[in-house]
């Protein structure tokens, strides 16, 4: 999920220009996973250790000590890897990893006060990798004008440049697109000003 300084630079230069046309506010959030760690990981590991003994018992002849040992061993080596993101996500249906995905995303949304903006014009760029989740969230303003469907060009575009490696790359395409929609329904006037950071989010 490493962005480097330069990259953060290009896409808080990319917002800055996009909301220059438009007294919108784009904010974007970049998640490396949405799911938190769960009772499943350890379920899960805590099973498989049960049943080590069993196959060992009956297929070699290991002393108890060892077979403890190794059960033991078992289980943290898979609680370890059970509680990486992509493992602990990999474990959940696919709905339920976008469910949960939706839900940070919304989360997101209140927490960086989107919603304060009087026109009602903000919207949330937000990705989730573990998840392979992306959503551009609007607020009711910019909602009344554009369908929800109408973002999904940001977002294949987005995801496009995700596939690559090319997470900056990917945002600032977005904010481009995104912003000559805000723009279009909310153009930039004398009173408009800036309110959000023009920063992307990591977390």
């Amino acid at each position: 999920m490493h962005l480097s300084t330069q990259d953060r630079e290009r896409i808080a230069s990319a917002i800055r220009s996009a909301e220059s046309n438009t007294s919108g506010e784009i904010v974007c959030v970049l998640a490396r996973a949405s799911a938190p760690a769960t009772a499943l990981p350890v379920f899960t590991a805590a099973v498989m250790a049960l049943a080590l003994p069993w196959f060992l018992v009956a297929l070699t002849e290991m002393t108890v000590h060892r077979i403890l040992m190794s059960q033991i061993a078992v289980f943290v080596l898979l609680l370890v890897l059970l509680c990486l993101p992509r493992m602990r996500v990999a474990l959940m249906p696919r709905k339920a990893r976008q469910a949960v995905a939706h839900r940070a995303a919304m989360a997101q949304f209140a927490l960086r006060g989107i919603a304060h903006k009087k026109e009602r014009s903000g919207i949330l760029i937000f990705v989730s990798l573990a998840e392979r989740y992306a959503r551009i969230i609007a607020d009711d303003g910019i909602a009344a004008h554009v369908p929800q469907a109408e973002w999904q060009g940001a977002i294949n575009t987005l995801v496009a440049h995700m596939r690559d490696g090319r997470i900056a790359d990917g945002f600032i395409s977005a904010i481009e697109m995104c912003g000559k929609k805000l723009a279009q329904h909310f153009p930039r006037d004398a009173a408009s000003a800036d309110v959000l950071p023009d920063k992307i989010y990591t977390i």
